[in-house]
């Protein structure tokens, strides 16, 4: 569903998968040519800690991690902000 959004939106226009031993690695780019824009990363290690999903931003900071997967990707949700004059 997120990914389907910012398609439409013309934010986001290629993907790829990865399967690791350790994690699965979800990549979403501007262009194919390009490097990822985010990483939605899932790591069965730590599970039981921070939790196993995760978005990585380009530079590689975690903007979000959790144990479910629907409130981490929450991170890409546009929130209104109210603007004073």
């Amino acid at each position: 569903m997120v990914y389907g959004r910012k398609v439409a939106s013309g934010e986001w226009r290629d993907y790829a998968i990865d399967l690791n031993r350790d994690k699965a690695i979800f990549s979403v780019f501007r262009r194919a040519s390009e490097v990822p824009l985010y990483r939605i990363e899932k790591d069965p290690r730590l599970a039981r800690k921070q939790g196993a999903y995760s978005v990585v931003a380009a530079g590689g900071v975690i903007l979000k991690r959790g144990h479910d997967l629907a409130r981490v990707l929450g991170v890409f949700d546009k929130r209104l902000e109210i603007v004073s004059s």
